[in-house]
Formats: C-alpha cells, sequence, structure tokens
C-alpha cells in the first residue's frame, strides 16, 4: 500500500453559539449549512463556493485514501453486476385488457415501464427510463399509476435528486405527455380517468395539502381538497383495493386521520372517517358496503382489525372481526371481493393469513427456514382469489408467487436468477438472540459461508437500524455476498426502535426509551464475540439515515468494539435538527425523538446522545461517511459538520473520511449500476480495514 502524503481538509472553525433552555451550545461548523438551502435542493449549482469548495476537498481526499482500494472497487463492481440479469423483468400484473410490469434491457441503468395485452400481444412501451435519463446526472422515476380506462399514465420523475418531482400524464395512444405538468409532488391517485388528486410539497419540502386535478387543465386551475394545517403531521394520497375510494392519510409517527373520497364522485368534499385521536393508528379498507379497518385503539398495541358502514364510519360504529393478540403484529391488510388477506408478525417470523369472507374460516402460509422476508402484494384487481407473495432468506434468492386464495395453491411465478451462479448450500443462515442489559433479547441474523471458521477469527459487518417501527428483513441480497464470500460475516441486529418482536419493540426504542436502540446494538456486537463469531475490534458496523445516527452513537459509546464504522446519509446533527422547526422533517419528527424546543426533559435527553455534540477527544474507529447534496431527509450539513468535529478531535490515527453525491439525494446515485459503484466503495472500506482487501473470492 502506498503512503498517503497529504493532509486531510480542516473545515475551519467559526464558532455560533445559542443558548436553550439555559444550555449553551457552541456549533463551530454551523457554517456548513448553506442559507439557500431551499434553492440548492432544487438548483445544486447555487451552492455557496466556500461549502462546495469543502465538499469537493472532503471527496478528493476519500479518493486519495481509498485509490489504493480502486482495482478492488472494480472488482466489487464486476462481482456484484455480475449477480444482477441485466435483462430482468417484473412478473406482469393483469388489470382488465392490459398485463403492466417493468422490464430492463442489457446494460440499461434505467426500467422499460411496460404493458402487454391479457391475452397476448404485442408489447407496448410506456416509459422509457433510459432514453429520458439521458444526458441527466440524476433521474427518478417515482409513483406512476394507468387510468381505470387504461388510456393516461400518470407519472412522477426527480432529475435532481430532492424528491421534489414533477408529475406528468402520458397519453398512451400518441406516446406523447399532455401539457399539464404539475411540480413539486409526489405522484398521484387516479380516481376516474378524468380527475387525478396528488400531494403537493411546500415551499419547506412538506406534503401538506391534497389537490384535484382535471385532465387536460393547466395545475394553476387546481383545487385544493384537503389542507393540514399542523406542520406535525404529513398527507399521503391512495386508493382502496376495491377502487371505491380515495383515500387521504393524515399522520405523524403515532397519529393517524383518514378521509374517503368517493371515486366515482370525485368533486364531493371528503369524508372524515375517525378524527384523530392522540396515539390511535388507523387504515382504511373497503368492500361492498363495509369499510374494514385496520386499528389500534382498545388498548390493541399490536392492532386488530374492525368493521364499520360505509355511512357510519366513526369509532362508536366499530365491530369487531380479528381481535388484538399481543406479540402478534398486523404489518398490511388487503380486502377483495371473497378474501381478506393479512401479512403478521409472531416470534420475529411473518406468515400470510388468508380468511374468507363467506364462512370467516382461515388458513395460513408460511415458510420452514429459521429466518427469512416474507410479502404480499395486492396488485390492481379487487374481484380476483389470487394473490402475489414474496418470499426469499438470507441464503434464497427471491422467488414470486401467485397464490390460489380459494384452492390454497400456489404457482412459481418468478424465481430470481443469479447470471454469476449462486449455490445456496454454500452459505449458512442463522438466529441468534443476544441479552440486553435490561433482560430483553435481540434477535441477530448471520450469513456467512459454510467454510468460514467460527473461532473469533472472521470479521464481521453488523448492519442496523432501529426507528420509525421498521424492520429489516432477513431477505436475500446479491451485495452482501460479496463480503460474505470473502471470509466476512454478515449480521442484522434486530434492535428495538423497530417491530421486528411487536409494536412493544418500537415503543421500546423511541422518546424516553431511545437508548435501548444503541445499548441492543452494542449489546448484537458483545454478544457475537462471546460466542466466538468474531472478536473485539473486528466488527465493522454500518447503518443508514436514523440507522447512521445508530452509528454516530455506538462510535461515541464503544469505540473499541470496533473496527471500522460506515455511516451512510446519517442523521447525526440530531439536536441542532430537532431545534429547527423550519427544517423539513423536523416537526413530524418530534413524536419519535422528542421536541427539544418545547420540553427541557426532550433536549436534555436528546442532547445527551445526540452524535454531533458527544464527539470528544477520544480514539475512534476508522470511519466513513456517506452524504447527497439534495437529500431533503438528512442534509448533507449533517455528516459534513460530524466528520470535521471527528477529524478535530479523534485521537486514533484511524481514517476518518466523508463521500458527498454532489448530484444526488437520499438513496444515492439513481442508476442500478452506479449504486452499486457506491455500495462498492463502502465495501471495499470494510475488506480494506479489515485486512480482506487481497482476499480473493471462494
Amino acid at each position: 500500500m502506498s503512503p498517503v502524503t497529504a493532509k486531510p481538509p480542516r473545515a475551519e472553525k467559526r464558532p455560533v453559539v445559542t443558548t436553550h433552555h439555559s444550555v449553551a451550545l457552541t456549533d463551530d461548523y454551523a457554517w456548513l449549512r448553506a442559507d439557500n438551502w431551499q434553492d440548492v435542493m432544487r438548483d445544486p449549482a447555487v451552492l455557496d463556493p466556500a461549502i462546495r469548495a469543502h465538499l469537493e476537498a472532503e471527496n478528493a481526499w476519500t479518493e486519495t485514501v481509498l485509490a489504493d482500494t480502486a482495482a478492488l472497487q472494480a472488482q466489487l463492481f464486476s462481482e456484484m453486476k455480475g449477480r444482477i440479469k441485466e435483462d430482468d423483468q417484473s412478473v406482469p400484473t393483469p388489470d382488465g385488457p392490459w398485463s403492466y410490469n417493468s422490464r430492463f434491457i442489457i446494460g440499461g441503468q434505467y426500467p422499460l415501464v411496460v404493458r402487454t395485452p391479457r391475452e397476448g400481444g404485442t408489447e407496448q412501451l410506456m416509459i422509457d427510463g433510459n432514453a429520458e435519463a439521458a444526458g441527466k446526472a440524476y433521474w427518478q422515476l417515482g409513483e406512476s399509476s394507468h387510468s381505470p380506462d387504461h388510456n393516461y399514465l400518470a407519472y412522477a420523475v426527480d432529475d435532481k435528486g430532492s424528491e421534489l418531482y414533477a408529475l406528468r400524464i402520458r397519453d398512451l395512444a400518441t406516446g406523447k405527455d399532455l401539457s399539464d405538468e404539475i411540480p413539486d409532488t409526489r405522484g398521484g391517485v387516479w380516481a376516474d380517468s378524468n380527475v387525478l388528486f396528488y400531494v403537493r410539497l411546500d415551499e419547506n419540502h412538506r406534503p401538506l395539502s391534497v389537490w384535484r386535478h382535471v385532465r387536460g387543465t393547466a395545475a394553476s386551475a387546481d383545487v385544493c381538497v384537503y389542507e393540514e394545517k399542523d406542520i406535525g403531521f404529513y398527507v399521503g394520497v391512495g386508493k382502496t383495493q376495491s377502487g371505491r375510494f380515495v383515500t387521504i392519510d393524515v399522520h405523524d409517527h403515532q397519529t393517524t386521520e383518514v378521509y374517503l373520497i368517493d371515486a366515482a364522485q370525485p368533486l364531493l368534499a371528503p369524508r372524515l372517517v375517525a378524527a384523530r385521536r392522540f396515539g390511535h393508528e388507523y387504515s382504511v379498507e373497503h368492500r361492498a358496503e363495509t369499510l374494514i379497518i385496520t386499528t389500534n385503539s382498545g388498548d390493541a398495541e399490536d392492532f386488530r382489525i374492525v368493521t364499520a358502514p360505509i355511512d357510519q364510519p366513526g369509532e362508536d360504529h366499530w365491530t369487531e372481526l380479528v381481535p388484538h393478540k399481543p406479540g402478534r403484529l398486523l404489518l398490511d391488510v388487503v380486502a377483495f371481493r371473497h378474501h381478506l388477506a393479512r401479512l403478521e408478525r409472531e416470534d420475529s417470523l411473518p406468515r400470510i393469513i388468508i380468511r374468507d369472507w363467506a364462512g370467516g374460516a382461515e388458513h395460513s402460509i408460511s415458510f420452514d427456514e429459521e429466518a427469512y422476508s416474507l410479502g404480499m402484494f395486492s396488485g390492481y384487481e379487487f374481484d380476483t382469489t389470487t394473490l402475489r407473495i414474496s418470499y426469499s432468506s438470507m441464503t434464497t434468492p427471491s422467488e414470486v408467487y401467485d397464490y390460489d386464495m380459494a384452492m390454497r395453491t400456489r404457482t412459481l411465478r418468478k424465481r430470481q436468477e443469479v447470471p454469476s451462479g449462486h449455490n445456496a448450500s454454500d452459505y449458512v443462515t442463522r438466529r441468534v438472540f443476544a441479552p440486553a442489559k435490561d433482560g430483553e433479547t435481540v434477535p441477530v441474523t448471520l450469513l456467512f459461508k459454510k467454510s468460514t471458521p467460527l473461532d473469533g477469527s472472521a470479521p464481521l459487518f453488523l448492519y442496523g437500524y432501529g426507528s420509525y417501527g421498521i424492520s429489516i428483513p432477513a431477505s436475500f441480497s446479491t451485495t452482501r455476498l460479496s463480503l460474505v464470500d470473502r471470509g466476512m460475516i454478515f449480521a442484522i441486529a434486530h434492535i428495538r426502535g423497530g417491530k421486528d418482536k411487536g409494536y412493544r419493540w418500537y415503543t421500546g426504542g423511541k422518546m424516553q426509551t431511545k437508548m435501548n436502540t444503541f445499548t441492543d446494538f452494542i449489546a448484537a456486537g458483545e454478544h457475537l464475540v462471546a460466542k466466538g463469531y468474531t472478536r473485539k475490534g473486528n466488527i465493522v458496523a454500518n447503518g443508514g439515515s436514523a440507522g447512521g445516527m445508530l452509528m454516530g452513537v455506538v462510535a461515541n459509546l464503544a469505540p473499541e468494539l470496533f473496527l471500522g464504522i460506515i455511516a451512510d446519509v446519517p442523521f447525526v446533527d440530531v439536536l441542532n435538527t430537532m431545534l429547527d422547526a423550519s427544517l423539513p422533517l423536523t416537526p413530524p419528527e418530534w413524536p419519535e425523538w422528542g421536541n427539544p424546543i418545547e420540553s427541557v426533559e426532550d433536549f436534555t435527553r436528546i442532547h445527551a446522545y445526540s452524535p454531533y455534540e458527544n464527539v470528544t477527544r477520544k480514539a475512534y474507529p476508522h470511519l466513513f461517511a456517506y452524504a447527497g447534496l439534495t437529500d431533503p431527509r438528512v442534509t448533507y450539513w449533517e455528516p459534513a459538520k460530524w466528520i470535521a468535529r471527528l477529524r478535530e478531535l479523534n485521537t486514533s490515527g484511524n481514517m476518518v473520511l466523508l463521500k458527498t453525491n454532489m448530484d444526488g439525494g437520499h438513496g444515492g446515485a439513481s442508476g442500478r449500476f452506479d449504486s452499486l459503484k457506491e455500495i462498492a466503495v463502502d465495501y471495499a472500506f470494510a475488506l480494506k480495514i479489515a485486512g480482506r482487501a487481497a482476499t480473493s473470492v471462494g
């Protein structure tokens, strides 16, 4: 390895002092936040030249330090690309006379959205992603939906990475877009074939209003049908499986309110189902003259299912259909004409339950592996007995089945191909439980090659998230095989803050109990050391977004446990962000973290763990942070400030690196191959510090 002689960039210190609840906070690097950040989201070229110069200097330093991994990065990219079927396609989904799907062409980075006559015939190309993205540094197709008469396609496009989508309508007979383009949205839902409902983002990037658009008219003529006054709540639009109702979903992280618009009468005002009540979450489906409501009312922490008449939807008229069972978390519910399908999780494993409306009989769909991922997709049709399900595990590539809910039979529609080859029997997946300090047990899913020694000598890659109730499935990934094939053990810690062990697993890792998220992750690492899977100081930790916050906290709490930490778009400036109500996500995030503006208790708690404030002079492991310049979720200055402070105070001499995508946002590069290049950098960093950079695959 050739020595690195250049010096890392040092951000200038320009102290800014603010006082909250009689506590003075000094932020030496606050200047890295552009005053015109909202304009930067729309046009990155207007970024302050001094900030741009610093970010580019960081990028250059990272490239210099990782220059000796260039060949490894290329090899990793080649391996990961070789596991992707380049001309892959999704299973066609039928709707009336057509079947809709997407596919890729060899060498293409972006999808082709297509449809084919249901009874057979010539494919029709609706969107050519490669042609649309030509000449653009970033291009992302958002939501798309065809009109009920199949004549039009509404689709959303983001060409900055800022998630400010432009909604367009394409005439499928001509292949041309109509003139009525709608800016600053995230996609739309057709009521009928003339009227479209969509969410518009305000000047602070918040989805607070729902608008009605009549096809063929200017966006300036659109009508606002719902506006949320509480900036702590966001709105979304959807549609019941029956197609009868457009739904307006108003929510924060713990309270929901739903309105219905009759799709056959889209000019009527939305009708409220149940008024918001703090802590009450619910969602709505429909069948015949009945609403099917999944709710946590009545102390149903893990949710129950009730029904209500369409004309009397309020809570006073709810009748229980599926009772609450503690520890059995209801994840998704879809109502068909003859069946009700629900996805649930119990004992950390998912299953699908089918209920026959005629007699109420139920049966389950499950699999036998120790840990696996299971999903269900409702498709477009209501009067059908077919439910599409997907299954995979850490060792088993994804399989897609069409399940006949009446006949109880499944038909394999697609098995994920790994062109370069994959033998599942060469790998082992295992579920272990790490004891937490308060007596809970933390599920940890492991993947390793059978040939990997389990004597503590193997480096271990430990992934975690642990926020918003999001559970990380034990699913198949072609990319992580590049680590496992080089003798690393890959592990997912299913820590509190997710819902892996029911809703209580979520509430046990948020607000006042947030520290459990961090100590669970540390406990998982310590348990894997104690059981001989690896050794202390030989763990590379990884998390992104809120999982990046996890990375920042554990770096402060237990730096000696980790060899390195990779933080992707990390939410590490938690306190300053939660103190700034002008930022897009701050008010809706208060139920997750607390409101440090109003509450001394919340301020004190967040201040105690916020990664940026708690960087101190100590020996840190190797650190690599990734950012996106136009990221509206975790703004670029959070990782930039964090890395600047770490570089100032770290005493270990280990690498402290920052890479900012100057053309992308929260999700990184948009192309399916370009995104692999970013993963290759992460993995090359991990393999370099683990001493596996020269290890051949086999």
